[in-house]
């Protein structure tokens, strides 16, 4: 081992060795100090200051304002008005409808009590999980199975024409939509009158109301499926092609790269929709039912939406159905931070960290 020789009267800072890849050495001063010894403050790392990043990202704060004036009016100003659930309120009180909240006598809890003592609201609430069960199991995978069907297709051409098919039915009203299955099953349609013409007797799956459950969850299937598989294709676009090799160099067929590289990327992302999903449960399409109420029954057709309409909006019971409308807010949110947790425990994000 050699040894470097200083000569006396030098120190060691004063040299300048060049066996550390031909830096030069320098003494370091001793750090400054502050008030009691301690250095200066500095920011914890990784933040910026607030004028830094303001500077950095004013322009997209300034083009989010429009959105969140929408949301702030449209979404949390109406929840004010949640106030009448605790009211007798009559809007022919004033001339000016906002002015008759505060002349309306106030009711406690009156409204509620009246709610939880009606056997047709249970009814209601009872149907719409039904309803909401259902679709959970016969709806919610669908998109899925689209979405990886889809991103097995090679050709381009093929999956954007495939994609546009699948979108269209989207953008068609309920009123269209519940017309398309009529005029397939109901008493007069394609398949009705096909079967009378050959001798066989017909049916009516419209009118039915023992199967209409199925049928409205056959219709939210063939309206909204295909728009579904627009986050699903996004979650898979960002998969690496390496994964696909690698796997498909360790032996993996196609199936096994699909259950080891494809869900797993889509694992995240369903975490998140199924978390939404189940805190919309209450919500389970109050249009659709509707125009098929008569055709069908109430008994059969009616939820929560519907109930609240009928009974409140309809007969103008504006606090029967303010309070309703609360108790299903209360609710569904107790359904998303549930549905969170649960994800949080599976090791998934959910809608927002721990």
């Amino acid at each position: 081992m050699s040894h470097s020789t200083v000569p006396r009267g030098t120190t060691e800072a004063q040299t300048s060795p060049q066996d550390d890849g031909g830096t030069t050495g320098t003494t370091k001063g001793p750090a400054p100090s502050g008030k009691g010894g301690r250095g200066p403050r500095t920011k914890k790392a990784g933040r910026l200051a607030f004028g830094i990043r303001w500077r950095r990202d004013r322009t997209l704060i300034l083009m989010t304002v429009p959105a969140l004036l929408l949301v702030l009016v449209f979404n949390y100003v109406p929840i004010l008005g949640n106030v009448v659930a605790f009211q007798d309120y009559d809007p022919y009180l004033s001339e000016n409808g906002f002015v008759a909240i505060f002349e309306s006598p106030w009711t406690g809890f009156e409204q509620f009590e009246r709610i939880f003592a009606d056997s047709a609201f249970w009814h209601a609430v009872r149907n719409t999980f039904v309803l909401f069960l259902l679709q959970l199991v016969l709806y919610f995978p669908v998109p899925i199975l689209l979405a990886l069907l889809i991103n097995s297709v090679v050709r381009p051409r093929v999956r954007a024409v495939a994609q546009a098919v699948m979108y269209l039915p989207h953008f068609f009203s309920w009123v269209l939509v519940v017309t398309v299955f009529m005029q397939i099953f109901g008493g007069a349609g394609i398949i009705a009158q096909t079967l009378r013409r050959h001798g066989y007797e017909g049916f009516d799956l419209m009118t039915n109301p023992e199967i209409f459950k199925y049928l409205v969850t056959a219709e939210t299937v063939w309206k909204d499926a295909g728009w579904g598989i627009i986050v699903f294709l996004a979650a898979l676009s960002s998969v690496s092609n390496d994964l696909y090799e690698a796997a498909a160099m360790d032996g993996a067929g196609r199936w096994r790269r699909m259950w080891h590289v494809t869900l797993p990327a889509l694992r995240p992302v369903v975490a998140l929709l199924l978390v939404l999903r189940v805190g919309d449960a209450l919500t389970v399409g109050f249009e659709q039912l509707l125009l098929q109420r008569q055709a069908v029954g109430v008994d059969a057709s009616e939820v929560l939406d519907t109930y609240v309409w009928w009974n409140g909006i309809r007969n103008q019971d504006f606090s029967y159905a303010a309070a309703a409308g609360l108790v299903k807010g209360v609710v569904g949110l107790g359904l998303v931070l549930t549905a969170n947790k649960v994800a949080h425990l599976m090791g998934e994000q959910g809608v927002y960290k721990k």
